[in-house]
């Protein structure tokens, strides 16, 4: 459902959030070996969520990748989401066809309509902080 870097992006956040609640900052490196994502590719997502605001890169020897306590408390998924794949998660075809809409839908447009209603309303009810609570308690986990 999501691209791959939508869940690299996804899972460093929900990483560095919880290693910011104990206000530590994380290396590239860190949030690479932590989310189990190759560290080039994990550059290029930390990069691109340092651009939408949605971490802070801090440079030099005492530098990492932080996000404000303030913010993760009122982020949601959703910013994430549309920082790195857009909202066209929220349209298009279950069955990939071009012209499916309301009007014309294809064999499984309504559910599939219903589907991503959800999807949105998990992703903008979801708070970062929430999920990097639940890592941090063991209740989830963010390796496989």
């Amino acid at each position: 459902m999501f691209s791959k870097a939508c869940e690299y992006g996804i899972r460093a956040s929900i990483y560095i959030a919880e290693q910011s609640l104990q206000c530590k900052k994380v290396s590239l490196k860190e949030v690479a070996f932590a989310i189990e994502s190759p560290e080039a590719y994990t550059s290029k997502i930390l990069q691109q969520l340092v651009r939408e605001r949605i971490i802070k890169s801090i440079k030099g020897p005492n530098g990492g990748f932080m996000i404000d306590n303030e913010k993760i408390e009122t982020l949601k998924l959703s910013a994430i989401v549309l920082a790195i794949d857009g909202d066209s998660i929220y349209e298009g075809c279950g069955l990939g066809l071009s012209r499916c809409n309301d009007k014309m839908p294809c064999p499984v447009h309504h559910q599939f309509k219903a589907i991503r209603d959800n999807l949105k309303e998990m992703l903008t009810s979801t708070t970062l902080k929430s999920l990097a609570l639940e890592v941090e308690c063991g209740l989830t986990f963010l390796k496989r």
